[in-house]
């Protein structure tokens, strides 16, 4: 399933793929991928990214 919440959240501080990359110490084809529905990160990285986009794992990784 897409993560469409994450790339919402991510457009809306006006990050790149590449920049919340860096951020996270990861590579920009595993943000991409965690957008397209195509990989399931970790707890801890899904904190990072959680912390990066100043958004709860809720409100990014909580399917409604």
């Amino acid at each position: 399933m897409k993560n469409l919440k994450m790339k919402s959240a991510r457009a809306a501080k006006d990050l790149s793929q590449q920049q919340l990359a860096d951020i996270c110490n990861v590579s920009r084809q595993t943000i991409s991928a965690i957008e397209k529905g195509d990989y399931n990160p970790t707890i801890a990285l899904c904190i990072s990214i959680c912390k990066a986009l100043d958004r709860t794992l809720d409100d990014l990784f909580w399917e409604e």
